[in-house]
């Protein structure tokens, strides 16, 4: 009888401390404060919180001063809530002049502004890869090229092939890279936007090692590949291109930083990272209501919020390892604020076991989760279980074609080796209700279903509580592409 007794206490105090974990979670989380920062972030008069922009510095005080209302400690490093961010914006050149084969061309971007002016024939290059150039001379020349490779052509293989075939001309000595663009309408529109207007990058002074590239790199739009057809077969190219010089400022913007100390004597050496980027697009084309403002609610003032909760929650009630907040600059920008702080940390890198990051695009499926990496780390049944606490389901990234692992500010992270899933709102395929409001100007306060929201932040932090109080620290799983990178820095003896 003594040890049914015994049975039944202990199973009572598991219980309870079961249900104290989720009472710490929902008495923190209201879905009036979740409305709250949410209207706040994406209000008109912060203009759709471009990066560099007076309107995001008023956002990054907000943030900072609701980590100082919560009783979040500050920046250890600066004593504030802020890491200053250096940027450079970049104008696109004024004077720009480009005829292939007496040909006039007028869409084009610059990717890469080196003052010129030749008026030479140039050389066809197929895609302008390694094999491209054996047995051409290539020296001092325009070269004209295919985007992409053989494999793929598409607007994303241009993007991840931009540095290789910089480097390839680099080495090659040639002056100009003409580089024929294959693509849709909207997927010109996009590049048009980002390149022919002024464009911010990570000012690494010194270090920049592209600054010392000659080389002008320019996309021409090439719809169905008819002047890459015409080039190609062509005996001679004549070329006449004259580009001005570029015109560069310094821009200083921020990441919001702050810190909560674990309780375990051990763990709270071990930090869990918590991050979100709060920049959006600013304005832009207007849309069919005349709308310019892009207010950027689920991207991603949504997942600012999601950290915003979590630094409430752990202030109150802190975890075994401690936390590090920290609210990116610049994400769309090209993860320019999470790039300049995995470069430039404010805590050894080595003593952060895991990136619990949030961003969003939006949502078509209001009872899952979607979490871009949930199945690469060991911590994916503290995250499901999480999310089943409160009646929702956490699925694995289901739009794998889009590459979103590689697409937000977790990435930065996990190529220095530590495990770094993105928290995202539910979706079951990137399109609908997803592309709908993904980098448009609806991309309203008032458009989010709440209750869904007060949920989807639930399950964010008491999984956040989870893998801080789990006594078995966060790896990736055996054979992911970022174990070694994460042996590296661990220190991970290998047999």
């Amino acid at each position: 009888m003594k040890k049914l007794a015994l049975f039944l206490a202990l199973g009572c105090i598991f219980t309870l401390t079961a249900q104290t974990e989720i009472e710490k979670v929902s008495e923190t989380i209201s879905k009036s404060e979740i409305e709250g920062h949410i209207y706040f972030l994406a209000d008109d008069l912060l203009k759709g919180r471009e990066t560099g922009s007076p309107e995001l510095k008023i956002a990054a005080s907000y943030l900072a001063n609701s980590f100082r209302r919560y009783g979040v400690k500050p920046n250890p490093k600066t004593g504030t809530y802020y890491q200053e961010v250096k940027l450079k914006r970049k104008f696109p050149p004024k004077d720009v002049s480009i005829v292939l084969n007496d040909q006039v061309i007028t869409d084009y971007v610059v990717i890469h502004a080196a003052a010129m002016a030749s008026n030479q024939d140039a050389i066809f290059l197929n895609y302008g890869l390694i094999d491209d150039y054996k047995g051409k001379d290539a020296m001092g020349k325009v070269v004209i090229v295919k985007a992409g490779s053989p494999e793929t052509n598409d607007g994303r293989a241009a993007f991840r092939l931009r540095r290789t075939k910089e480097k390839l001309a680099n080495e090659h000595g040639v002056a100009a890279i003409i580089e024929l663009m294959n693509v849709d309408d909207g997927t010109w529109s996009f590049i048009d936007h980002n390149f022919n207007e002024p464009t911010l990058s990570v000012d690494l002074d010194d270090n920049d090692k592209n600054s010392n590239s000659d080389i002008a790199y320019v996309w021409v739009l090439d719809k169905d590949g008819k002047m890459a057809e015409q080039l190609s077969a062509a005996r001679t190219i004549s070329s006449a291109i004259a580009i001005g010089e570029k015109h560069e400022e310094a821009v200083i913007s921020q990441n919001v930083i702050g810190v909560v100390e674990g309780t375990d004597a051990k763990l709270k050496n071990e930090y869990i990272i918590y991050s979100a980027h709060y920049d959006h697009i600013g304005i832009g084309r207007p849309d069919a209501t005349g709308d310019s403002i892009y207010n950027g609610a689920r991207d991603n003032a949504v997942g600012t919020t999601t950290v915003l909760s979590m630094a409430k929650n752990l202030a109150k009630y802190p975890t075994k390892r401690s936390a590090l907040f920290i609210l990116f600059t610049g994400e769309e920008r090209g993860l320019l604020g999470s790039s300049y702080y995995v470069e430039n940390p404010v805590l050894p890198l080595n003593q952060m076991v895991y990136c619990f990051n949030s961003d969003n695009a939006g949502y078509n499926d209001t009872s899952v989760i979607s979490v871009v990496g949930l199945t690469r780390t060991t911590a994916e049944d503290n995250i499901v279980s999480a999310a089943k606490a409160f009646g929702l389901r956490a699925i694995e990234d289901p739009a794998e074609e889009q590459g979103l692992f590689d697409r937000s500010d977790n990435v930065n992270f996990a190529q220095k080796g530590i495990p770094a899933p993105t928290f995202s709102l539910g979706f079951t395929s990137f399109d609908g209700d997803v592309t709908k409001y993904y980098h448009q100007a609806g991309d309203e306060a008032d458009t989010l279903d709440y209750d869904y929201l007060l949920k989807f932040f639930q399950a964010y932090v008491l999984a956040g509580r989870n893998i801080a109080n789990d006594r078995q620290t966060p790896v990736w799983n055996k054979g992911d592409k970022y174990e070694q990178a994460s042996k590296e820095l661990y220190k991970v003896q290998t047999n």
